[in-house]
C-alpha cells in the first residue's frame, strides 16, 4: 500500500485527518485477485441496492442543454454535507457502483445526488451535443443550481473513472475561487492522463473493454441521429477500431476539437490538479487494466499539499472487490464515505 497524508495550507478549509489511512488494508476477494479479475468480477456480480425515493432534477447547464440528476435529501438538506456523484464512460445514474455510494453516503447522513453526464441515463433528448471528459463545467452548473435553489451549506465531488477526471478537473479550474461551499473533491480510478489511458486500453489484454466502449459509443451516436435528425453524420463511424478513432472521428469533430490529441491535451485533470485547493482523495490501482498515471502527474499528485493520495497492488478499474468482513465488500466505496465524514457540519 502506497499513501501519502498532508494537510490542507488552506486556513479556511477543514484540516485533513491526521492519519488517512484506510481503517483496513485492501484485500481481494478469493477468486478475484488479479486487475482483469476484479474488474469483470465487479461487473458481473449483481448487487440488491434499494434507494428511498429520489427528487427528479433536470439542470440546465448550458442553453438549450439539460442533465438529469437524481437527489436524495435529509431531513435538513441545508445542514447536511452534500456529495454530487458522476459516473464514468457509458455510465448512468444506475451503475452499481453510484448507487453503492448513495446507499453508504445516505446512511452517514449526507445528501446524494447523482448525475448524469449529458445524453446518458436515457436522456439523449435533452441535449443536441455530446459528453467528453472535459465537461467540468456541466459538473458546475449542477453544484451551483444546488447552491442556489437548495441553499446547501457544502458539497463535495466524487468521480469515478471519466467522472473523477471531470471532478478533479474542476476542483483545479476553480482552484482557490471555487464556491465557498466546495469542501472536497474525491476520485477513484479517474482517467486523469486520457492519451495515455486511451492509447491502454487498446493494448491487446484490454481490446474487450474497448470494443465493449465502442459498441456503446456507436449505439449511443445512431440514438442522437435519431434524436436530432441532420446534426450527426453516421459515416464518421466507418472504419472506427480505436477509441481514440472514435475520439479522432466524432468526439474531436462534434465538440470543438482539433482531433483526438487536442481533446486529450485540453480535457486532461493532469493540467490542473497541482491546482486543487481542497482536500482531496484519489484512490487508484496499480493493476488497473488501462488507466496510466504518467509520472509527470504523480509528482504533481504528491506535491499538491492539499491531496491523499492511495494506490492499492490489486483492485482493478473502479471495482476494489473486498473479502466481506462485517460490510458488502465494497472497499473503495467505505473509503470513499469515511473520506468525507470529516466534511460533515459539526464535525
Amino acid at each position: 500500500m502506497k499513501d501519502q497524508a498532508v494537510e490542507t495550507s488552506e486556513t479556511h478549509r477543514p484540516p485533513l485527518p491526521a492519519s488517512p489511512a484506510p481503517e483496513r488494508p485492501f484485500r481481494p476477494r478469493r477468486f478475484f485477485q488479479g486487475g482483469h479479475l476484479q474488474t469483470i468480477g465487479s461487473y458481473l456480480l449483481r448487487r440488491r441496492l434499494s434507494l428511498p425515493p429520489h427528487e427528479q432534477r433536470l439542470v440546465e447547464v448550458e442553453p438549450g442543454v439539460q442533465v438529469l440528476c437524481r437527489c436524495h435529501w435529509q431531513n435538513d438538506r441545508q445542514k447536511a454535507l452534500t456529495i454530487i456523484i458522476v459516473h464514468g464512460l457509458e455510465g448512468s445514474t444506475e451503475s452499481d457502483y453510484m448507487l453503492g455510494i448513495a446507499q453508504k453516503g445516505l446512511a452517514a447522513g449526507m445528501n446524494v445526488v447523482r448525475m448524469n453526464q449529458r445524453n446518458c441515463g436515457g436522456t439523449d433528448n435533452l441535449s443536441p451535443t455530446l459528453y467528453h471528459s472535459g465537461r467540468s463545467q456541466d459538473v458546475a452548473a449542477v453544484a451551483l443550481n444546488l447552491v442556489e435553489q437548495d441553499h446547501i451549506s457544502g458539497f463535495a465531488l466524487v468521480g469515478f473513472s471519466m467522472g473523477g477526471n471531470l471532478v478533479l478537473k474542476l476542483a483545479g479550474e476553480w482552484a482557490k475561487q471555487g464556491p465557498p461551499q466546495f469542501r472536497a473533491v474525491v476520485a477513484v480510478s479517474p482517467s486523469i492522463d486520457l492519451a495515455a489511458s486511451a492509447d491502454a486500453l487498446h493494448l491487446r489484454p484490454n481490446r474487450l473493454y474497448e470494443y465493449y466502449f465502442l459498441w456503446n459509443l456507436r449505439r449511443r451516436l445512431r440514438a442522437k441521429a435519431r434524436s436530432f435528425p441532420g446534426h450527426f453524420d453516421l459515416s464518421a463511424l466507418r472504419g472506427l477500431r480505436t477509441l481514440r478513432d472514435f475520439d479522432d472521428q466524432v468526439t474531436a469533430r462534434y465538440c470543438g476539437f482539433e482531433g483526438a490529441a487536442d481533446y486529450y491535451a485540453r480535457s486532461a485533470a493532469a493540467n490542473v490538479v497541482d491546482r486543487i485547493a481542497v482536500p482531496g482523495f484519489i484512490l487508484h490501482a496499480a493493476n488497473d487494466p488501462f488507466i496510466r498515471i504518467l509520472p509527470a502527474t504523480r509528482e504533481k499528485i504528491l506535491a499538491n499539499r492539499n491531496l491523499i493520495f492511495v494506490e492499492t497492488e490489486d483492485g482493478g478499474h473502479c471495482s476494489f472487490l473486498a473479502q466481506p468482513e462485517g460490510d458488502d465488500g465494497h472497499w473503495a466505496e467505505r473509503q470513499v464515505v469515511a473520506f468525507l465524514r470529516q466534511f460533515q457540519l459539526g464535525s
